[in-house]
């Protein structure tokens, strides 16, 4: 028996084979190794996407305790930013004393960004409490100022003779 193929046959069959091959080898040669790559490249995409929503949530949380910061310590953050003004110290708090006297503001030392000015004062009070009510409108003032102890009280007749020193701090020229 004796098969007989037509030539259309045989050259359909031979580009049929030829084909075959050449998608063999572009699935083997191209795409196999393509796909693993891609699947590899996939597994790392979800991980760094899942390292970045960390990241993002990380920041989210962080921002909002920085806004929650500079709300609560608004006025902290003003008063740095104010330079320190011996007249209107004087002006504001001469209500609590019957004589404030500043002497000479002098640059003590530079704490990194910031400038530390040493403040001596000298006053007459009319009692302790109005001393208290100094301490406490210093604490709201618009400068960030420290009163260094020890604070010298000296009885002169009906009042109080006091001497302290302050620091005050301020941010420094850049």
């Amino acid at each position: 028996m004796k098969f007989h193929i037509s030539r259309q046959t045989l050259y359909a069959l031979l580009l049929a084979f030829v084909l075959l091959i050449v998608v063999l080898v572009f699935s083997f040669g191209f795409l196999i190794p393509e796909g693993k790559e891609y699947r590899t490249l996939r597994l790392e995409k979800k991980k760094h996407t899942q390292e970045m929503m960390q990241y993002q949530q990380w920041h989210d949380e962080t921002f909002a305790k920085l806004k929650t910061l500079q709300s609560e310590n608004k006025q902290v953050i003003t008063a740095f930013e104010n330079s320190f003004d011996p007249k209107r110290f004087i002006k504001n708090n001469s209500g609590f004393f019957e004589l404030l006297k500043l002497s000479k503001v002098e640059l003590v030392e530079t704490e990194g960004s910031f400038s530390v000015y040493e403040v001596n004062t000298t006053s007459k009070i009319d009692s302790p409490q109005s001393f208290y009510g100094f301490l406490e409108s210093v604490n709201k003032s618009d400068w960030i100022v420290a009163v260094n102890f020890p604070i010298h009280f000296v009885r002169d007749n009906n009042l109080i003779r006091s001497s302290f020193t302050m620091k005050v701090h301020e941010l420094a020229a850049e």
